[in-house]
């Protein structure tokens, strides 16, 4: 029905009924997902993590979908516990996600597979399969079929809970023997005894959500305002704590958290969205914060070469050096250095075959002309086949890096911007390089001169930054409001978007 009522209304002298046409197409599709559950959630999230680059209507409504997976009733929940657990069913209380008991007295968080999933995954990929070479060969002319065998692949093992107890346990290893991260990370303990391919039980986390903003701001301190509740209504453990170092401490370690996994691990988390973060005092130091990373059924492991790969090209954004960005990116079959650059950074960026860049200021809308729904539709479709240039080329791993670097982009912004994200990233791309332990001392000695460059180049950014926190002093101090770093970024994002895509980018579309 939505193929065919695409394939029917799209049309230039119907170009006036396009709004309509997204409109119905977002309603149906929401829908579908929502009425179906399970691997179709997961599917709608992986389209909603790039509503950017889809029309408004869809933009709006996909939003919800990462909070609108469907409970299940109480016995069909139950059903699944008895199957895996016959044995221990009497001291269990479950639904979805479940606090229990073991009989050792510690406290778990039990999850419990939905039913009818693994019964449906392979319809559902099969499904999927067949929209995307639809959507490739018969609507949208868009090369996307290029995608499907990884991120199936990849969707097969998060059902796989015996999988995600070792993604967790390797993480946890990893942070374990990070110096900057150690103790300030925390990964729940996996009780293997008590964990199946469609249950896991986990060590139970008190704390708070970073999606809960008012709350996170309380316990770290810097919720003045009364009109906000306290943690202790909703947070009874954390009642009365307040935590040192403001958001900026915990936003810090989320980003460095994120970024060694990128670039000093090869091992990606590729689900940050903020219900997956929580924050509580840290067990050995009550008084500071400790960041408690959940769900590690999503991981993609990088490979050296590529891991290697993706850091030159961030250290080449970062120092406007585009003959490496055009490298990398030819490598990569991408064929828009410029658009390549500004997704990666979520920071507009502007490049030209003379090697001079900067950023794109305005809103963007003066540079289009106008034109009616069905061309501002073609010119995008054309402008990202011109991306896409050749997919047998690109690292399918880039699709879940994007998702992740959107979504902690979004976290720092829905905290108000309190770090310089980009910068963060950068550092931890540019040092990743001078520590392989392959390179010949001739070669680590070329990398510390590029970092040392590359040091020198922060300070623009630094200067960017600054400037945004300094206003945003003087906005809070007048009684004004005032917009974060990542806010500002964005609405130039929206613009550029506009200008060159035709796309009209709802706000708060890149938040996580």
């Amino acid at each position: 029905m939505i193929s065919l009522d695409y394939k029917l209304n799209f049309q230039l002298e119907k170009a006036d009924q396009i709004p309509q046409l997204h409109a119905r197409v977002a309603d149906r599709l929401y829908h579908l997902f929502t009425s179906n559950g399970g691997l179709y959630i997961k599917i709608g999230q992986a389209i909603g993590a790039n509503a950017p680059l889809l029309p408004r209507p869809i933009q709006d409504k996909f939003a919800r979908l990462f909070d609108a997976a469907p409970q299940i009733p109480y016995s069909a929940v139950l059903s699944v516990f008895r199957s895996e657990f016959e044995e221990a069913i009497a001291s269990a209380s479950v639904a979805q996600v479940h606090r229990a008991r073991l009989k050792s007295g510690e406290w778990v968080a039990v999850k419990i597979q939905k039913p009818d999933v693994t019964k449906q995954i392979e319809w559902d990929l099969g499904a999927f399969r067949m929209v995307m070479w639809a959507f490739e060969h018969w609507m949208f002319d868009l090369p996307v079929y290029f995608a499907v065998d990884f991120i199936n692949s990849h969707l097969r093992q998060e059902l796989d809970f015996v999988q995600e107890a070792q993604n967790a346990r390797v993480t946890a290893q990893f942070i374990a023997a990070e110096p900057r991260l150690a103790g300030k990370v925390h990964i729940p303990k996996v009780y293997p005894e008590y964990s199946t391919k469609k249950v896991l039980t986990a060590e139970w986390i008190d704390g708070v959500r970073l999606s809960d903003r008012a709350a996170i701001r309380t316990l770290m301190g810097e919720n003045n305002e009364a009109t906000i509740p306290s943690t202790s209504e909703h947070h009874p453990s954390v009642e009365g704590v307040r935590l040192k170092g403001g958001v900026k401490a915990i936003v810090q370690t989320m980003v460095e958290l994120f970024s060694a996994q990128m670039f000093s691990w090869g091992w990606v988390h590729c689900d940050p969205h903020p219900g997956n973060i929580i924050i509580r005092p840290h067990p050995s130091n009550p008084r500071y914060p400790q960041l408690v990373l959940l769900d590690h059924g999503l991981y993609v492991r990088v490979k050296d070469a590529f891991r290697r790969e993706y850091a030159t090209l961030w250290r080449g954004l970062m120092a406007a050096d585009w003959d490496t960005i055009e490298s990398v990116t030819t490598r990569w079959g991408i064929g828009t250095p410029d658009l390549f650059a500004s997704a990666t950074l979520m920071r507009p960026v502007m490049y030209d075959r003379k090697g001079k860049t900067g950023n794109k200021s305005g809103n963007g809308n003066g540079e289009v002309k106008a034109l009616n729904q069905y061309e501002l539709s073609m010119q995008m479709k054309a402008k990202l086949k011109r991306f896409l240039l050749d997919t047998d080329k690109m690292p399918k791993e880039l699709i879940f890096l994007g998702r992740n670097m959107r979504i902690v982009q979004g976290n720092n912004q829905a905290l108000g911007s309190p770090v310089n994200r980009i910068k963060i990233i950068g550092y931890w791309a540019s040092a990743s390089l001078t520590t392989s332990s392959h390179l010949t001392w001739t070669e680590r000695t070329r990398e510390y001169w590029h970092y040392l460059v590359f040091r020198s180049v922060m300070l623009s950014i630094d200067l960017a930054f600054w400037t945004n926190q300094v206003h945003q002093w003087i906005s809070r101090m007048l009684g004004k409001s005032s917009i974060g770093f990542e806010d500002e970024l964005e609405r130039t994002m929206r613009g550029i978007a506009k200008s060159t895509l035709g796309v009209d980018v709802a706000p708060g579309a890149f938040e996580g």
